[in-house]
């Protein structure tokens, strides 16, 4: 399934990625499993590691179909994420996470939402409090990781699509009550604060997109 472009979307034609606002068609709400199928075959993976999560997913998203955009699917469903960019300075925010106590990019549930891009702008909008951001597509990075939130669900799967999210040049974030701090932050600086290396990972793999743009 090819994703059409909307109107609305810019970027640039000789690296194919390009800038969508929350107001993109594109970025509608979806329960058609076809949307995350789409956003995970275009994500621009660039290890042979990423390229078996790839796999990993779209398998786990012919068995679970539209289900694996809920909360409850085990045994592992949807999310995404964001690298939320100021690509005047180049600092990418982080959040220390209220409950987990580790600096972390912002990002959630899918709750049934197919359109990736979408989840991680809706997500990244809320967390940070900052208006105007506009997430990148395609997707750089897909991360699988293990959690468990001490409910019924015990320990599944996360299946996280992560896209870069440009924030307005020198644009503040107040945050919400799922983070005690924000921070923004050089690649170098973030090196030192992150406590897992997907987020590096995805760091590194965002400012590199960015610069196609």
């Amino acid at each position: 399934m090819a994703v059409p472009g909307p109107s609305s979307a810019r970027g640039c034609a000789v690296s194919g990625r390009r800038r969508l606002s929350a107001e993109a068609a594109e970025l509608a709400p979806s329960r058609d499993p076809a949307r995350s199928v789409a956003r995970i075959r275009a994500a621009t993976l660039g290890s042979p590691e990423q390229e078996a999560a790839r796999e990993r997913v779209l398998a786990l998203l012919a068995v679970a179909g539209e289900a694996a955009a809920d909360r409850t699917t085990a045994p592992g469903h949807l999310t995404g994420s964001a690298l939320v960019v100021d690509p005047s300075t180049g600092a990418m925010l982080v959040l220390l996470h209220t409950k987990l106590r580790r600096w972390l990019q912002p990002g959630g549930h899918a709750d049934g939402d197919h359109e990736l891009a979408g989840v991680a702008l809706r997500e990244a909008t809320e967390e940070t409090g900052i208006d105007g951001l506009e997430v990148l597509v395609p997707a750089v990075d897909l991360d699988v990781h293990t959690v468990d939130h001490g409910d019924a669900l015990g320990e599944h799967l996360h299946l996280d699509l992560r896209f870069v999210v440009v924030a307005p040049p020198g644009a503040e974030a107040p945050g919400n009550h799922e983070s005690t701090d924000r921070r923004w932050v050089t690649l170098d600086e973030l090196e030192q604060l992150a406590d897992e290396p997907g987020l590096v990972r995805l760091a590194r793999a965002g400012l590199a997109a960015l610069e196609e743009d």
